[in-house]
């Protein structure tokens, strides 16, 4: 462990976390809503700056990014612990465990090991990834810094439920993110994840802003978040407050963790949220846990030309002319190189 970086010192050695939106107000020997950032003695500590639960070499497809440096390999990390309380988390054998008291898992590594295995495997950038990079802000930070200095790119894949504080800290280190919108509802965000929409929606605008850049995912849920109604609206606010070039990934759910009450979101849903999205004025809506369908491929807003075939996290082929459609010159936006 060692000491944060974002927090405050308040009366009677208490401490504010500054990391994230629930701005944690926290007792000595207490920790904040993630599990991982303790008071001790009035300063505060993070008990995961080097304690990696989960390193993997991903296509970087799989964050998913589609816009991004396609058909390139990254390095994948994540720690334990999250500021979010999901009921359906994928990945809940790590975000949760750490706000139940139990023992934080993971094995000790530098920055400078995570950059030189990057490298080592040809991976064109380093994603922060798996639980919630929020909360292990101080080895994001500490390996994006040396991960820029060797030609390296950093991504985040996010709750979206920072600080402006952390926000402001990751920029000009980050080069892309991806994060969920879980829903476009406070009432969803409240009673299924522990947080509020606001938050969500001023970090989009603001990483937009920063020119970051973004990709936004949703998971649709059968009965909760899945209405035309509700869809309509979260389409409306990424075309108009994001742009209508901010590629948007509808993900399918299967049930997981403590939601297990539902089915699996029937592919004409998301077909329907696609729809939706292009109807808002969406140029790139991609469906997500539906391999091989025609909705994981890239195609010309203009002439619908396919510029980008995939199949699964697999690129089968890219059709680009200087960062435009080979037949109508239509520039398709992202990073390509």
């Amino acid at each position: 462990m060692s000491q944060a970086i974002l927090w405050r010192k308040q009366k009677e050695h208490k401490v504010q976390c500054m990391a994230c939106s629930h701005f944690c107000l926290i007792e000595p020997g207490e920790k904040g809503l993630c599990g991982v950032r303790q008071n001790m003695e009035g300063i505060l500590h993070s008990l995961v700056r080097d304690k990696l639960a989960a390193l993997n070499l991903d296509p970087i497809e799989k964050k998913p990014l589609f816009h991004f440096l396609p058909g390139t390999l990254t390095l994948s990390l994540g720690t334990m612990g999250c500021n979010l309380s999901c009921t359906f988390c994928q990945n809940y054998s790590l975000s949760q465990p750490p706000k139940e008291n139990q023992e934080l898992e993971g094995e000790s590594i530098s920055p400078e090991k995570i950059v030189e295995m990057a490298l080592e495997y040809k991976a064109a950038s380093i994603s922060y990834t798996y639980s919630e990079p929020t909360i292990f802000i101080e080895l994001v930070m500490d390996t994006a810094r040396l991960a820029h200095k060797k030609g390296l790119k950093n991504i985040i894949v996010s709750n979206g439920y920072q600080s402006p504080d952390c926000l402001q800290e990751m920029d000009g280190f980050i080069d892309a993110a991806n994060i969920d919108l879980k829903a476009f509802t406070d009432s969803f965000y409240k009673n299924y994840c522990g947080a509020r929409l606001k938050p969500v929606q001023n970090n989009l605008v603001t990483i937009k802003k920063m020119g970051w850049w973004l990709e936004v995912t949703t998971l649709i849920i059968p009965g909760l978040n899945d209405s035309p109604d509700e869809l309509t609206r979260l389409a409306d606010f990424l075309c108009h407050d994001l742009g209508p070039d901010t590629p948007w990934h509808i993900s399918r759910f299967h049930p997981t963790f403590k939601m297990t009450d539902r089915p699996s979101t029937p592919v004409e849903t998301l077909e329907m949220a696609c729809a939706i999205g292009k109807k808002a004025g969406l140029e790139h809506v991609y469906t997500g846990n539906v391999p091989g369908h025609r909705s994981e491929s890239t195609f010309c807003p203009d002439c619908q030309k396919e510029v980008i075939t995939r199949m699964g996290f697999q690129i089968k082929k890219i059709e680009l002319e200087n960062r435009a459609c080979p037949d109508c010159k239509r520039w398709i936006p992202g990073i390509w190189e």
